[in-house]
């Protein structure tokens, strides 16, 4: 097959082929792969009737040049004569694929291996497609999640975000779907993935339900309307194949004989009788502020170690501002703008953007009483009047002052209580322009908060290191000389984004197991992705290492 990676089209050409949705989606019409079919055969000199099985794998827009922006494709197909066609051409942005890798699959060779009792505790992305990669290949387990169903999830947060009481075991952070399923829904990874998991990822998700465009997009993004209903989809997949799926029910402790896992203790929501669970093995997919969970598996032995992390604010501009810096006079026509920044301090401190959502809104993410943070979320449409996206600055184990391995877990906790404590329990705002004076705003300019959640004025300033605090001012009037207008005085900046990723990371060996048998960390929570995919990924690659093992038996 011949592989192309710089098939252009003129952005005026596809929105001629196209329509509005389809335009503001970044989603193929059949017009449109005709013209990139026809593209890639007139940059080759091919007959455009001999190319088999044409495939456009990824769509990208080229936006570097605001008077001459195109789209970007790779596409795979085949023809008669390759190598001439690729000796021809002569650039290296076209290629024959000889020796495409396969993707590993596991055979369980008819045999049901239902005997085998797998535990997966946490129903984010990780725990989700472990216990779905589990269940399609033999293995019926048993899920546990501390909060409750995406339904039940979806009113207790709305409760909360309208003035109620915070649930602690069911909020942004805990429940069905993960941290994720309140967020943008993005996609993309950095994860090197050279047998293919992310595309078995993307094809899981479209299977159930989401927008066939994740496919080949380069920035996909399902939005959290729509994840709720994928990730609801797969549950009911793994019940189906026999799985068990317990909502309200906490993972309280793990029972060791000679290093090696016998049982898990879980306590269901409202009850005080914990229940003992056997099982050969435990999938650890708890997420990223389970924190409960972190103490106690250091107090049974578990080895893990600090990890760096970053710690910030949520910044919101008009979306329209960005669209217009990023795409001109096409910013209402093409998906949603996004961006990403990035800038070293003089005192030698990383600042950067982090899961930026275009037309998105700020939420009330917090999951302990008494401490407060915040994250971006947005819906598949992207269609509010703001951008927004965490500003963070790196913090390494040596900014928390001490040797304790969740030294990194009290470092979040004291400034969520700061931030907590500055508004009262809602959300701390500031306008930039108070916030390099370090003072409290008295109002509001052009922009106006998309926050999901109360909100008042406070001196958000106050809610971070001190460092921190500095980097940022720094790298607002750096980010305003990339962006025009993102410094602006009445940029509304809120906090703290302090959820990054985990402050710890659990060890594990080659099986992925950890210092006690049986018991494999996953995910994010565990210090080994960073986002929906490259979760996923690792919650597969954990699933099918289980499935050789038992094979293997």
């Amino acid at each position: 097959m011949i592989k192309m990676s710089q098939v252009k089209l003129p952005v005026e050409k596809v929105y001629k082929l196209s329509d509005n949705e389809h335009m503001y989606h970044g989603a193929l019409t059949q017009s449109e792969k005709e013209a990139v079919k026809s593209a890639a055969a007139k940059l080759l000199r091919i007959n455009v009737n001999d190319i088999k099985d044409f495939k456009i794998e990824k769509k990208s827009i080229d936006a570097r040049k605001k008077d001459r922006i195109s789209y970007i494709y790779q596409v795979v197909f085949e023809y008669s004569n390759e190598q001439q066609a690729v000796k021809r051409y002569g650039k290296n942005d076209v290629r024959i694929i000889e020796d495409k890798k396969i993707i590993p699959h596991v055979n369980t060779g008819g045999r049901t291996l239902t005997d085998r009792k797998v535990v997966v505790v946490g129903m984010g992305p990780a725990g989700l497609f472990a216990a779905l990669s589990l269940a399609r290949n033999g293995i019926i387990p048993i899920v546990i999640e501390r909060g409750s169903d995406v339904e039940k999830r979806r009113q207790s947060v709305e409760t909360f975000w309208n003035g109620g009481n915070l649930n602690t075991e069911c909020n942004v952070q805990f429940g069905e779907g993960g941290a994720g399923t309140f967020s943008d829904g993005k996609l993309n990874t950095l994860v090197k993935d050279p047998f293919g998991y992310g595309k078995r990822v993307m094809q899981t998700f479209v299977e159930f339900g989401a927008p066939s465009e994740i496919m080949y997009l380069q920035k996909p993004h399902i939005g959290t309307d729509k994840l709720r209903g994928v990730v609801k989809a797969i549950r009911e997949e793994i019940i189906r194949l026999g799985g068990t799926v317990c909502f309200d029910t906490k993972l309280t402790d793990i029972h060791i004989k000679e290093n090696k896992l016998e049982s898990v203790s879980v306590v269901k929501s409202g009850e005080q009788t914990e229940k003992i669970i056997e099982c050969d093995r435990l999938i650890l997919a708890t997420g990223h502020s389970a924190r409960d969970t972190f103490y106690m598996l250091r107090d049974r032995g578990v080895v893990m170690q600090q990890k760096p992390f970053a710690v910030g604010v949520r910044v919101e501009h008009e979306q329209k501002m960005i669209g217009i810096n990023q795409y001109g006079d096409w910013y209402d026509k093409l998906p949603a703008a996004d961006y990403k920044l990035t800038h070293t301090t003089e005192a030698g401190r990383g600042v950067y953007s982090f899961c930026m959502c275009p037309g998105g809104y700020v939420v009330n993410a917090s999951s302990e009483a008494g401490r407060l943070a915040v994250n971006g979320m947005s819906n598949y449409e992207r269609n509010s009047n703001n951008a927004n996206s965490a500003i963070v600055v790196t913090i390494s184990p040596e900014d928390f002052g001490s040797e304790d391995v969740l030294a990194g877990i009290e470092f979040q906790r004291k400034w969520e209580k700061e931030a907590y404590r500055q508004a009262n329990g809602k959300i701390p705002v500031q306008l930039l322009a108070d916030f390099w004076q370090n003072r409290v705003s008295t109002g509001f300019g052009k922009i106006v908060p998309e926050m999901k959640g109360e909100y008042a004025f406070a001196n958000v300033r106050e809610i971070l290191p001190k460092i921190v605090g500095d980097s940022i001012a720094e790298g607002m009037i750096a980010f305003g000389k990339k962006i025009h207008g993102y410094s602006a005085e009445d940029t509304v900046l809120s906090g703290i984004e302090s959820r990054t990723s985990s402050p710890v990371r659990i060890g594990r060996d080659e099986q992925f197991q950890c210092n006690v048998k049986g018991i494999y960390p996953c995910g994010e929570g565990a210090g080994y992705a960073g986002g929906i995919t490259s979760a996923a990924i690792d919650g597969i690659k954990v699933a099918e290492n289980i499935l050789c093992e038992l094979n293997n038996l």
